[in-house]
């Protein structure tokens, strides 16, 4: 497989990412945050990083895809653009249910 099936249709919740990615109290999500709010990226302009993953899961290079008892999960490299002007290496990871036809971003690192 060398692309994300319906590649086109990927989603990501404002929710998941204000109250993880961006989140600076989130036991998971905090060193996350830190990360990313240096870079710019804060709930004014959430719609900057969501369109940015989003690009990564069109464009960004299949690295693996994982089949698990929820369905089939998808590693994603590509670089994310900042409000700053600089770039991020970021690995992220998508499902597509079982019984869904749309990939979910789960969650992303940097590389």
């Amino acid at each position: 497989m060398t692309e994300v099936p319906n590649k086109e249709k990927a989603y990501v919740s404002l929710k998941k990412l204000k109250d993880y990615l961006l989140s600076e109290t989130h036991s998971v999500g905090k060193s996350k945050a830190k990360l990313l709010r240096s870079f710019g990226f804060n709930e004014t302009n959430v719609h900057l990083l969501k369109e940015g993953l989003i690009a990564i899961a069109q464009t960004g290079k299949l690295r693996e895809a994982l089949k698990s008892k929820y369905g089939v999960k998808y590693i994603i490299e590509g670089k994310l653009g900042t409000p700053d002007g600089r770039s991020i290496e970021m690995r992220t990871v998508w499902i597509i249910e079982k019984k869904q036809t749309e990939p979910r971003f789960v969650t992303a690192y940097p590389l």
